[in-house]
């Protein structure tokens, strides 16, 4: 029993953005805060609350169209809470940096330190998937390389970890209910993380970025931001927006740009061999895409 939880232990270790998730931890080593950036006026609308009406494409850039239901038009319709507000940890304080973020998603992220950044993913797709009523594409894998499966949580199935053995039991009563669905998302959560999702995903070019995309580095530490827009201009040069949560467990959040302010919260790539996020560093290649 010993060397299977020694086992586990070290599993666990590779889970979230800094790949374990112990219940008592007060924050990263914070870097000096810089200054705000305000961004343009011709950008940012303070009334809008959603990523679609908060942010208007800088000057020259049109929004790609996105189809109706598709996982792009749900990302940049993702609710926001209202201008202004900072982002919460899971219990309760508040995100003492404000040179990351320039917007936060409206999401309940509990009261566990779980809501990490490849959690915040995760949630997203799950999400989407649930809305649609596409439950047997909810799926992800344990940093252990169970596969949970939200189809067989919803028959009453539940997951039982022992060391590192996983396997389904049947627990309880069927269910589609949300509340049932985000129990199962916690239990993906607390044995998931950015190892398992970076093997789970597609690499994908950035020539070839989507809204959905995921830049994500999987390891100890490790870290995930998602794509949740996306516009062009007429030389087909891209600008998008990313979205991520941290540790500890925070709500998810649109992320600035530290790199170019006059077009934040939007990226660019152009003239850039490396992606420059307030918290990460990404090299251009791991970028990844969810296998439909």
């Amino acid at each position: 029993m010993k060397k299977y939880l020694a086992l586990l232990i070290a599993l666990l270790m590779l889970a979230g953005c800094s790949q374990s998730k112990p219940e008592n931890i007060t924050e990263l080593p914070v870097p000096p805060v810089e200054p705000e950036i305000i961004l343009e006026e011709s950008i940012l609308n303070k009334d809008g609350m959603t990523i679609l009406e908060r942010y208007a494409p800088p000057k020259g850039y049109i929004r790609i169209e996105a189809v109706d239901g598709s996982f792009a038009d749900y990302l940049r319709n993702q609710e926001l809470k209202t201008y202004g507000e900072k982002v919460l940890y899971y219990d309760g304080r508040e995100k003492s940096r404000t040179d990351v973020y320039d917007s936060v998603f409206d999401v309940d992220i509990g009261d566990r330190d779980l809501h990490q950044c490849a959690d915040a993913v995760m949630l997203l797709r799950g999400e989407y998937l649930f809305e649609k009523g596409e439950f047997e594409d909810i799926k992800f894998n344990f940093v252990s390389g169970f596969k949970a499966e939200y189809s067989k949580w919803m028959e009453g199935y539940r997951i039982k970890v022992d060391g590192n053995n996983v396997s389904y039991y049947l627990g309880t009563d069927p269910s589609s209910s949300y509340e049932s669905f985000r129990k199962y998302m916690d239990m993906v959560f607390a044995y998931s993380g950015t190892l398992s999702l970076e093997n789970e995903l597609v690499p994908v070019s950035v020539e070839d970025m989507e809204i959905g995309d995921v830049f994500i580095k999987g390891g100890s530490p490790g870290h995930a931001v998602i794509v949740v827009d996306m516009a062009l201009n007429s030389e087909n040069n891209k600008v998008f927006m990313l979205a991520q949560s941290y540790m500890p467990a925070q709500q998810t959040q649109v992320l600035i740009n530290p790199n170019h302010e006059g077009i934040s919260p939007w990226y660019s790539l152009d003239n850039m061999s490396s992606l420059k996020t307030p918290e990460w560093t990404f090299e251009l290649d791991q970028l990844r895409r969810f296998n439909d």
